[in-house]
């Protein structure tokens, strides 16, 4: 079959399994899974899955940190029409038990420290699900027989499911297919995009949680490509430092982490020689960080990526070539749409807005996701009738059709790559006793991009004390959630309907910034 129009996991495992049998797809910490061993593993994980209750269509659950056991989990249920849907490690222990629950995952494969934890949830789970740990999993699946007979999932069924925050403070699940994983490569190799193409003996280095697309994404790529995956249980800078070492090619990361590799006492005598690209996205990257990654890593190309859950990740880049030592316009975009994707600027009515006109960012391409899970008001709301994806984000486009980002018009707060909504922390802040009201923003971070902040407003006869609340949060949701800081206020601005005016809270801390993004 060529190779440019495999679309599904099937179509892959079998492709390379014939053609690069004892290439590498997944290496970690001295394990290393060949393609063939790959197409043996995944068969023999269906009728695992298979044995235990799990039909195409059902979904299992993946509770922890990255692992060469969670893509093996991916692909295998995958090619089976069995959807995986990792579960953020770093979730505070109410929130991943709102996403089982949601799930009805029939199974939870939990990383061996996060066993008990994930035991805990699954007894208050009404369906109950089975806990399977990793060095378990391993051997059950080494141990089942390849069966006979195999069907695979075509490339429009569902094999992954991803949660994204809503502005209702409830994660919402995002159904994606073999084809929304797969659909935009043949597009991008056809068009000759250098960093669509890739050599026999390239390597990505994974180290992006996997319960992100920009994660989970990076594993996918490398099996679509036919190359070597390194996965990491987390970042680290060290870890980048090791899988240098290791021979990667490419990775992706997020500025904030760039920083930390490149500034590292390492870095001054590491071997870049390999790095081909280096992709980066949740938000632009600062001139000045892109000239000390350039003197450092200078034969790499940097690729800027701009998407969401929603649309499977990157749906524009601003390539190599814009990348200016120097400063130049186009560095400020999010770069232009990948060949297959369309992009529009639209305005409240859904009608295509003139160039330079500030509006909302519509998409269309395989990349859209089917669904959000049980949630068809949200989908509709979300995915026009005829295939646009609304991603929230307001921004105007050039003549060349490069997008530039203004605002997000859900008000989501972006810090070090998280995505973080204001109603998920004001719902935390709620029930603090000496807090009335709270509004949550998005102030500017130099490290992270933006950090979170929370404007309260005491109760009458209350006095707030900005550590308490922070300490009652922290409890209540993930660490990246918490507000860094607290502005106790007199009363919170508001429109004459009674809705909160966020932007005057952001006005002050944005002074000066001809836009509202960092």
């Amino acid at each position: 079959m060529d190779d440019t129009v495999l679309v599904s996991f099937d179509d892959f495992i079998t492709h390379w399994a014939r053609e690069r049998p004892d290439a590498t797809v997944l290496q970690e910490s001295g394990r290393q899974l060949s393609f063939a061993g790959l197409e043996k593993f995944s068969r023999q994980t269906a009728a695992a899955l298979n044995s235990a209750g799990v039909a195409k269509g059902d979904r299992i659950a993946w509770f922890g940190k990255n692992s060469d056991l969670y893509f093996q989990l991916l692909f295998s249920a995958g090619r089976a029409g069995i959807v995986t849907v990792p579960v953020g490690w770093r979730l505070a222990p109410m929130e991943a038990e709102f996403i089982f629950r949601d799930t009805e995952a029939k199974l939870i494969f939990a990383g061996d420290e996060f066993v008990d934890s994930a035991r805990e949830i699954a007894a208050r789970l009404p369906n109950k699900p089975r806990v399977v740990s990793a060095s378990e999993a391993r051997d059950w699946f080494a141990g089942t027989p390849e069966p006979e007979e195999y069907t695979p999932a075509g490339p429009d069924d569902a094999v992954l499911q991803l949660y994204t925050s809503g502005t209702t403070g409830n994660p919402k699940g995002a159904v994606l297919s073999s084809r929304n994983l797969f659909g935009l490569r043949a597009a991008g190799a056809n068009s000759g995009l250098a960093w669509s193409m890739y050599d026999d003996d390239e390597a990505i280095l994974v180290c992006m949680p996997c319960a992100h697309i920009g994660g989970t994404g990076l594993g996918v790529m490398a099996l679509g490509a036919g190359v070597r995956g390194i996965v990491q249980s987390e970042f680290s800078a060290e870890g980048v430092f090791e899988a240098l070492r290791q021979g990667i090619t490419r990775f992706f990361i997020v500025p904030a982490a760039l920083q930390m590799v490149i500034q590292h006492s390492e870095a001054a005598n590491a071997d870049f020689s390999r790095l081909r690209f280096v992709m980066y996205g949740a938000a632009p990257i600062p001139l000045e960080l892109l000239r000390q990654a350039v003197e450092t890593i200078p034969n790499a190309g940097f690729v800027q990526c701009y998407g969401m859950t929603e649309t499977t990740g990157t749906i524009a880049a601003l390539p190599p070539e814009d990348h200016d030592l120097n400063g130049n316009e186009r560095m400020r975009s999010a770069g232009k749409a990948l060949p297959g994707v369309e992009i529009r600027i639209i305005g409240d009515d859904g009608n295509e807005l003139p160039l330079g006109q500030v509006g909302e960012v519509a998409t269309r391409s395989s990349n859209n996701m089917l669904e959000y899970w049980k949630l068809p008001d949200a989908t509709a709301k979300t995915v026009t009738p005829d295939g646009w994806v609304r991603t929230g984000d307001a921004a105007y486009m050039d003549a060349d059709g490069y997008v530039y980002i203004q605002d997000r018009i859900k008000d989501m707060i972006i810090t070090g790559a998280e995505n973080v909504y204001p109603a998920e922390v004001e719902s935390a802040i709620y029930g603090h006793p000496d807090v009335a009201e709270v509004a949550v923003i998005g102030v500017p971070d130099a490290k992270w991009g933006e950090a979170v902040k929370a404007c309260v407003v005491p109760k009458p006869g209350h006095a707030v004390d900005p550590a308490s609340v922070i300490a009652w949060t922290r409890e209540r949701i993930a660490g990246f959630k918490v507000p860094k800081s607290i502005d106790v206020i007199d009363a919170l601005p508001r429109n004459p309907t009674g809705k909160i005016m966020r932007r005057s809270l952001r006005e002050p801390y944005w002074e000066g910034m001809d836009r509202q993004v960092n």
